[in-house]
């Protein structure tokens, strides 16, 4: 008859001498304990990081652990979905044995694969973001290669945009013609218009000074009758 209980005492013990600095037990009855597996250190020394909670059954190794992750870091959700799959796999393949170091093996590979997808993942960004950027260089040297395609398009956008210009110049000479009054419009708005030169005069009254050196006298002005011209002749003014 199997004592799972022995065996399970026994295998504690192996555990918190293969992991004294991450094992921790939480309760004896049932027997729950904790195990933090961290991957060997990527770019940067970063690293990712879980915390596996694990619960035996009555009758473990022959009943499969409860397990379960209960913390991590640099985990995204995809990443603990694999974990769990990865944990139900060995569960399974592994019933019968005391499983628990195989368990955390198996997800302390796990962890250093992901370490190494993130490394190729921002490898993979840094070469296509210099492709991106060295793409940019050329286009602004060499510009985009003039095609049919490409001309037409420009030419309808173009003719579009110089359309709209037109039509807002009309507009706006169409409305500063409408706002530009006529004589007759200035009269209807101010009826003091027709008085205002006389108005004007009044108030001048006896102000108004005329400078009478500005005019001779008709006398003095040499003019010349026609009938006095030798050559004046009225048939030729007829004739005309």
């Amino acid at each position: 008859m199997t004592d799972y209980s022995e065996e399970q005492r026994n295998e504690l013990e192996a555990l918190e001498s293969i992991y004294p600095d991450s094992f921790t037990v939480l309760s004896e009855k049932p027997t729950t304990f904790t195990i933090t597996v961290t991957s060997e250190a990527g770019e940067n020394d970063e690293t990712v990081q879980t915390t596996l909670k694990f619960t035996y059954r009555e009758k473990y190794p022959d009943e499969t652990p409860l397990y379960e992750i209960v913390s991590q870091e640099n985990l995204d959700d995809n990443d603990t979905m694999d974990i769990i799959k990865l944990l139900e796999q060995q569960a399974e393949e592994n019933l019968g044995m005391v499983m628990i170091f195989t368990l955390v093996s198996a997800v302390q590979e796990k962890l250093n694969e992901i370490v190494d997808q993130i490394k190729t993942r921002r490898e993979e960004e840094k070469k296509q973001k210099e492709r991106e950027a060295e793409e940019e260089e050329k286009q602004r040297f060499h510009g985009t290669p003039v095609t049919i395609e490409n001309f037409l398009n420009w030419k309808a956008k173009f003719d579009a945009e110089l359309l709209e210009i037109k039509r807002k110049k009309m507009k706006e000479e169409e409305q500063a013609g409408k706002n530009k009054l006529s004589g007759k419009q200035l009269f209807e708005m101010d009826h003091n218009l027709d008085t205002s030169d006389i108005q004007f005069l009044e108030e001048a009254g006896n102000n108004v000074e005329v400078d009478e050196s500005l005019f001779q006298e008709m006398d003095d002005l040499e003019l010349e009758d026609e009938e006095d011209d030798p050559d004046y002749n009225p048939v030729n003014l007829d004739s005309d």
